[in-house]
């Protein structure tokens, strides 16, 4: 046979679900389950990779540099979603950490079929964001196959932006071209060359690693607080409120005030509280600081949060 694709393990015919035709709906959810246990297993093998991706994109972000996520398909809106979130999570400028789908933004919610193939575009729609050696760009693609992915890594690497490959093939020959190659061999899908099982399943936990990974390590939360979250909801102001009541030991209503204060900055907040600076010189301490709570404050949040959450325990088993 002539096809280029054939020999992917992304292709591959699962000898597990040869009859999945045959099942009833309890053992389709086993054998799926079962096959989802073996991809967590393929991740796991790329944990020493994944930790040098989480490295590189914190020195871009600390250099002032953007990460780029590069895709088409499932493997695109997956950088998509990834890239939505960091926003409201971590408080970011939307350009700081952006996606690249093949077929633009009407293809992130309607298949577009024959836009990976397209090289020149993927180092075009690149060539429009003036990548810089500051620069990380994030391929990503199950087969290792996609065109359009290529070209945008391409491109990238000659205006000396870093790259990293995020794949299911193991065996890609782009490793010898990126920077970093994170490839977990997830298997034969359940249904064979269905990459949103699987594939997509595996891609989602790596890129959730290197993104929150790398905000992690330059200082967007405090211990495990999301001290950086826009409040740009009612349920985000909650969880604001939350937080400084948790950190600082205010009340709800007190927590509301100070936040006010504190144009709804979380870390200013709390920095206020603790030190009793104003609203500018707190800000300028956790420039100092390096947007770091734990170095502004000279404080370890992991005891009160872990003591906070054994009083929990221990009142709820009182109640039981």
């Amino acid at each position: 046979m002539r096809s280029k694709w054939q020999s992917l393990p992304t292709e591959a015919i699962n000898p597990s679900s040869l009859g999945i035709d045959k099942l009833s709906e309890g053992e389709i959810v086993d054998l799926m389950l079962n096959e989802d246990r073996r991809m967590l297993a393929a991740v796991q093998r790329e944990k020493e990779r994944i930790a040098v991706g989480i490295e590189m994109v914190a020195i871009a972000l600390r250099k002032g540099g953007r990460i780029v996520f590069v895709g088409a398909g499932t493997s695109g809106r997956l950088g998509v979603l990834e890239s939505a979130e960091m926003p409201p999570t971590f408080s970011t400028d939307p350009a700081l950490v952006q996606a690249l789908m093949a077929g633009g933004q009407k293809a992130t919610f309607a298949a577009k079929e024959g836009v990976e193939d397209d090289y020149e575009e993927g180092a075009r729609a690149i060539t429009r964001l003036h990548p810089t050696k500051k620069d990380i760009v994030v391929g990503v693609s199950a087969s290792g196959m996609t065109q359009f992915v290529r070209g945008a890594l391409t491109r990238a690497r000659k205006a000396g932006a870093r790259s990293i490959f995020i794949t299911c093939d193991p065996g890609t020959e782009l490793q010898t071209f990126v920077d970093l190659t994170i490839a977990p061999d997830v298997g034969a899908e359940v249904i064979a060359g269905s990459t949103r099982l699987k594939a997509g399943t595996a891609t989602k936990l790596v890129l959730n690693m290197l993104t929150t990974g790398a905000m992690v390590r330059i200082g967007k939360t405090y211990g495990n607080l999301m001290v950086d979250v826009q409040t740009g909801s009612e349920k985000l102001k909650d969880r604001a409120r939350r937080i400084v009541n948790i950190v600082t030991g205010l009340d709800y209503d007190e927590a509301d005030k100070l936040l006010k204060k504190a144009h709804w900055n979380v870390k200013a907040a709390i920095v206020m509280q603790k030190t009793g600076l104003s609203y500018l010189k707190a800000l300028s301490r956790l420039r100092r600081a390096h947007d770091s709570m734990r170095e502004a404050l000279g404080e370890d949040i992991e005891p009160r949060l872990r003591g906070m959450l054994q009083g929990h325990a221990e009142g709820a088993s009182t109640r039981s």
